[in-house]
């Protein structure tokens, strides 16, 4: 599935949510949904920017953790 499909999908499960959202990322969902790439997003996780979750070799972003990042991040143009 190329990534243009997977930010269509997450587009219509946006748009139509049934049954419980999704809470956990893996690492091209979380790149596609902070709208970064992967590789830009595996920098941030190594330098400790992002908290993930570890199981095993899989590797998983809660959706909050990454709300609050954005919020964190957020700037506004002074004078």
């Amino acid at each position: 599935m190329s990534r243009v499909e997977k930010l269509e999908q997450y587009r219509q499960a946006r748009k139509n949510p049934k049954g419980p959202a999704k809470r956990l990322y893996n690492i091209s969902e979380a790149a596609c949904y902070l709208g970064r790439s992967v590789d830009s997003l595996r920098e941030l996780l190594w330098a400790g920017k992002v908290p993930y979750i570890k199981d095993g070799k899989r590797i998983y972003l809660d959706v909050r953790d990454m709300d609050g990042y954005i919020e964190q991040n957020k700037q506004r143009f002074t004078y």
